[in-house]
């Protein structure tokens, strides 16, 4: 289903934004701190005129360390407070990694459950930029192996506000993995991502500061009965248009979209693998040890006996991602590959 002509217009990076705005007017403890998110207005215009809002106590320039303004969101976040860290890349927080990964998720374990780190860390995540192998890395494999975090993926404008505002809420760690690709997207008439969403849940509500999505809450984005299509993130879209190039052959897909990768919400999936008996998992990491592996296990183990073929991944390619544009774009997990992986998986190859 299209979204229809009463939806709002919003882009991406707009509802992330609101979600920001919304939050930090509730709740005085809630600082954004990132390289160039203060004066610049964010690298990205995610963050413009909020510097002028909330001022420079609560939108805060760091310097170009991620090591330092990480351990120090982590240790405002044990004191007390509710940081909001943008990373500028993903690939840029590995530096981190003892803060974020080692450090964060295990602190209301340790402690005993006397305190523990409501921590948001947020940024682009992915290839499909043309920016190189060391800045397109897709890191939801190896941070939802971690206990203790909340990780989420949105694909829309509507799912980047209601996911982000509950993170900012939740008292784990948050991970929330957006994209460079999709910052722009949004609003009616846009050809390459509007088309197909379920009920029109394209963008969030105007005007609803209580608007939050659960975490941990799988959402259909198109409904079908021949196959289901499981993903998150920008291949949402990958496999949105494929099941309109696979509808002109017949095969009517559902497609998943799991929004967060830790919770996962095995319930939706297994549902909807046990209508169509066949599966095709899509994520944007690597194939060894990929999130996709890890759910078309849950798949297995969950509706074994519905399954009428194997489960198909559809990961990028198991390469550094190449900086020519054409190749990057062939690398990704785009839908001419899942198109491929459908036919197969239902006989139809």
């Amino acid at each position: 289903m299209v979204a229809t002509m009463t939806d709002r217009t919003i882009q991406y990076r707009d509802a992330l934004r609101e979600a920001m705005e919304e939050e930090m007017r509730n709740d005085e403890r809630i600082f954004l701190m990132g390289e160039e998110v203060a004066e610049y207005n964010g690298a990205y215009k995610v963050s413009q005129g909020m510097l002028e809002e909330f001022g420079p106590r609560r939108i805060v320039d760091s310097p170009i360390s991620e090591t330092g303004f990480a351990g120090l969101g982590v240790g405002a976040a044990m004191y007390g407070l509710r940081p909001i860290i943008e990373f500028m890349s993903w690939s840029f927080c590995l530096v981190a990694a003892d803060q974020i990964l080692n450090n964060a998720p295990k602190m209301l374990y340790m402690s005993g459950g006397q305190f523990g780190c409501p921590a948001v860390f947020r940024g682009n995540n992915g290839a499909g930029g043309q920016l190189g192998s060391t800045h397109s890395w897709c890191v939801e494999s190896l941070f939802s192996h971690v206990p203790g975090v909340k990780l989420a993926v949105p694909s829309t404008p509507r799912d980047a506000k209601g996911l982000l505002k509950a993170g900012i809420r939740d008292i784990d760690p948050f991970f929330n993995l957006e994209s460079e690709r999709m910052l722009g997207m949004g609003g009616r008439g846009d050809k390459d991502y509007s088309r197909y969403l379920h009920g029109g849940k394209w963008a969030p509500p105007e005007n609803d500061p209580d608007f939050v999505i659960p975490l941990g809450q799988a959402d259909i984005k198109k409904e079908g009965a021949d196959c289901t299509i499981v993903t998150a993130g920008r291949p949402v879209h990958f496999a949105l248009e494929a099941a309109e190039a696979l509808e002109q052959e017949g095969i009517d897909v559902e497609v998943v979209d799991v929004r967060t990768y830790r919770p996962l919400d095995i319930e939706t999936i297994a549902k909807s693998v046990r209508k169509t008996s066949y599966a095709v998992v899509v994520d944007q990491s690597w194939p060894f040890a990929s999130v996709a592996s890890e759910v078309a296990t849950q798949i297995y183990e969950q509706c074994f006996d519905d399954l009428d073929n194997q489960v198909i991944r559809v990961n990028n390619d198991d390469i550094p991602a190449p900086y020519n544009r054409d190749r990057e774009q062939d690398m990704l997990p785009n839908a001419r590959k899942i198109v491929e992986a459908v036919r197969a998986v239902t006989y139809n190859a």
